[in-house]
């Protein structure tokens, strides 16, 4: 018995003939454009990453400027 991975299942859902010649070992006939798929979304997690930690960055800095402002204010009412 043998494990499906999810990307074989999607395969065999989109095009069965398609899932059979990857099981045959055959390589698809477009691999300029696989390539370019494959480029295409490395490049997409990149910048998904990247918008993730510019958002996190923005919290870290609105969380440091409520904390300076609460300083702030509190040492203003201390005065």
């Amino acid at each position: 018995m043998r494990t499906l991975r999810a990307s074989e299942l999607g395969s065999f859902l989109y095009c069965r003939r398609a899932w059979w010649y990857q099981l045959q070992g055959i390589r698809s006939q477009n691999q300029a454009e696989l390539q370019g798929g494959t480029a295409f979304h490395h490049e997409h997690g990149r910048k998904v990453l990247q918008a993730q930690m510019l958002r996190l960055g923005a919290w870290a800095a609105l969380l440091l400027a409520l904390v300076l402002a609460a300083v702030g204010l509190t040492l203003l009412v201390l005065r």
